[in-house]
């Protein structure tokens, strides 16, 4: 099953016909039958939220969620946490996904570590702390340092070790050169989940680091021909895993809907797992 969804469900006016106001979650479940939030990135929500979600969405609906800023690392720099809490955000975690497990509607974790998680004998062991603290839920690893990707005989290593953890693997599109960012490695981990994440294009506002950055980054509409170059990757996906998943990150601009809306066209795909779709009479 190839399913294709977005970053957040509120942001996307392109689903409710250009409408100026937040898409409700039960709105854009009638379109798309997959979303990646990042709420638990900066703080793990209630689990009667959780719940919530769950139940506003129908069955198969699935729920992609951002690992707690603690897990992936992020900030340690600055602000230093002792093991105890790290171990009490993971298991917070688990608790707060529970209903989704519960309902089978949780896709994945996904672990986006950031630019400074190099390939150390430190970091490959973390990999392996991370899935002995989240037991057997499914886990996604997205690397933004390009140390895991040094050479092909590397990366080769790298991902049999993520195939070993049950970590799958994070097909990125995104600027990168040898200093910044990651090639796109369409290399399957975990047979039964495949993840891709599309970041866009934009060279310059990924790497210029400036106060718009975070609002230029993902600046980016995928052309046509772009768009058929990506569908040809799913389809090669789809013959090694038994889902894949298409997240588009591009809606600086608001193009990640249109984006999406025309993959799904190219690869002729129906769904019959979205919320009924009401309509105005009046």
């Amino acid at each position: 099953m190839i399913s294709i969804g977005l970053t957040t469900w509120t942001e996307h006016p392109a689903l409710i016909g250009g409408e100026d106001r937040p898409v409700t979650l039960t709105e854009y479940a009638g379109n798309l039958p997959l979303v990646e939030l990042d709420t638990p990135f900066y703080g793990i929500p209630r689990t009667s939220t959780v719940a919530n979600w769950q139940a506003t969405v129908p069955d198969g609906f699935q729920f992609i969620l951002k690992a707690n800023q603690v897990m992936t690392t992020h900030g340690q720099r600055q602000h230093p946490v002792t093991a105890e809490e790290v171990q009490t955000t993971f298991a917070h975690y688990r608790e707060m996904v529970a209903p989704l497990v519960a309902k089978q509607k949780l896709q994945t974790i996904l672990l986006q570590f950031p630019p400074y998680f190099n390939r150390t004998t430190a970091n490959i062991e973390y990999l392996r702390q991370v899935r002995l603290a989240l037991g057997n839920l499914p886990l996604a690893v997205e690397f933004r340092s390009p140390s895991w990707f040094a050479t092909p005989g590397l990366t080769t290593d790298v991902m049999a070790y993520l195939q070993s953890l049950k970590l799958t693997n994070v097909v990125t599109d995104e600027p990168h050169n040898l200093n910044d960012g990651i090639p796109l490695v369409a290399t399957v981990t975990t047979p039964e989940l495949a993840v891709v994440r599309l970041h866009g294009r934009n060279a310059q506002g990924w790497f210029n680091q400036g106060a718009n950055w975070r609002k230029t980054r993902t600046l980016y509409k995928y052309s046509e021909d772009e768009l058929q170059s990506i569908a040809t990757l799913v389809r090669q996906l789809a013959m090694q895993a038994q889902n894949v998943s298409v997240i588009f990150n591009n809606n600086s601009g608001r193009d990640a809907a249109p984006n999406a809306l025309r993959l799904k066209e190219i690869l002729h795909l129906h769904w019959t797992n979205l919320a009924p779709q009401q309509l105005d009479l009046f």
